[in-house]
């Protein structure tokens, strides 16, 4: 039975399970999200470390010119050292501060007047569309697959 067990942990199966919370939007002036990832096991497990981090994946073009690029915008970083339990419910609070990346249209947007219709007609042309993530991930000691999860965020 050891043998087994020790397989299922390598794998995450029965391992530890996370959830993250975070807010639907948040203003892109405020520069931070603010979250919690809460934490469950069905076997004692040691926690090492938690990484959440904000991807922007930007898209550009239509059907074959389509391109994608992925930003990493803000990441939070912290070691946990924590032993948690079957049955065992464990909160972590976290505020991850970001910075966007702007595209020459976005800049011109910002202008205003003339040059701001500019950018805006720009960004139609290339069809430019940003989607942004947050995702989290917690290193397990004797998992292989780490747990992760991610939501869909809206910067505003």
């Amino acid at each position: 039975m050891g043998f087994i067990q020790t397989i299922k942990s390598k794998l995450g199966i029965g391992g530890v399970k996370i959830a993250l919370h975070v807010p639907g939007q948040v203003a892109k002036s405020e520069g931070i999200i603010k979250g919690k990832i809460v934490l469950t096991s069905k076997s004692p497990q040691e926690l090492i470390s938690m990484k959440v981090v904000l991807k922007e994946k930007y898209t550009t073009g239509r059907g074959e010119d389509k391109k994608t690029k992925e930003f990493i915008l803000g990441e939070y970083k912290t070691s946990l050292l924590y032993s948690i339990n079957p049955g065992d419910e464990k909160e972590l609070h976290f505020d991850l501060k970001f910075a966007l990346v702007k595209s020459n249209s976005d800049d011109l947007k910002e202008m205003g007047g003339a040059m701001g219709k500019l950018g805006s007609m720009a960004a139609f042309a290339n069809n430019e569309k940003s989607e942004y993530e947050v995702e989290a991930m917690v290193d397990v000691k004797s998992a292989a697959l780490d747990p992760s999860d991610s939501k869909a965020i809206k910067l505003i």
